[in-house]
């Protein structure tokens, strides 16, 4: 399966620097509390997500947001941060990514 971001090879900038890829201890917890994690490195299940052919990779601003198998990472685009990640029924998480796509189309920032 083709990797969804935009069409974009796999020299896509957030998999060429996935080692670069941290959290904070606070990330941990977000990120532990939001998806309801049992994995002891939060970190390489992201790498892991990421580097998914599934995962659709689309940078809006200052944010890498990740969309693969109903969940969203959100990656600060220079310091290569997970912020958070949230789970939700399809529509939600859809909806999100859906908004970031039209606004990417349409030229929007």
């Amino acid at each position: 399966m083709e990797r969804g971001f935009d069409k974009m090879n796999t020299d896509h900038e957030l998999l060429k620097n996935l080692d670069k890829l941290h959290t904070t201890e606070l990330g941990v917890e977000r990120i532990k509390r939001n998806l309801s994690l049992d994995t002891d490195d939060v970190v390489d299940w992201c790498k892991t997500q990421i580097n998914s052919a599934d995962a659709v990779i689309i940078r809006k601003g200052k944010n890498w947001y990740v969309n693969v198998d109903h969940y969203i990472l959100t990656v600060n685009a220079y310091s290569y941060t997970i912020i958070t990640a949230h789970s939700g029924s399809g529509n939600k998480v859809d909806n999100c990514m859906g908004q970031m796509t039209y606004e990417k189309n349409s030229g929007g920032k």
